[in-house]
């Protein structure tokens, strides 16, 4: 018997095609913001970096919202690892001698702040996935009363 070559559309219709394509873009959506923030953490008022905070509470939020819209652990780590691959390949110093994130305060607190912030909203994602995970207990209350039968 032969096997009919697969077009596009079936491939389509696969059911783990969908859900590793969410996984790609959710981890180019961590390193977008990775790199957008990496640009801008050192706006602020009066020296204090509301940006670098800004960017930091919102890869915190994408992390735990990611992880329980999809329900699973890779969820919330997909946006947390773009986010640090792009932070820390900027981080770096470049052969020219500069830096795109400084080591100022906004710097750190982009960087430290950003970090904390994922690995918190990555642990709330998953709390939020695992208590979906987990059955109910059988209501409580008296046990039923069994007849006897025989003798």
């Amino acid at each position: 018997m032969t096997a009919r070559p697969e077009g596009p559309a079936e491939a389509a219709r696969r059911p783990g095609w969908p859900a590793a394509a969410g996984y790609v873009l959710l981890f180019l959506f961590g390193a977008l913001q990775g790199a957008v923030g990496s640009f801008q953490f050192s706006r602020g008022v009066a020296h204090v970096p509301l940006a670098a905070f800004c960017f930091a509470l919102a890869i915190g939020v994408t992390c735990g919202a990611c992880g329980r819209g999809m329900r699973s652990a890779a969820g919330t780590a997909a946006p947390a690892a773009g986010w640090l691959l792009a932070v820390f390949i900027l981080a770096l110093p470049r052969a020219s001698g500069s830096v795109v994130i400084t080591n100022t305060l906004a710097g750190q607190v982009f960087l430290y702040a950003g970090a904390l912030s994922a690995a918190i909203g990555v642990g709330f994602g998953l709390t939020g996935w695992t208590r979906r995970q987990v059955r109910p207990l059988p209501p409580r209350g008296p046990a039923p009363l069994r007849r006897r039968t025989g003798t």
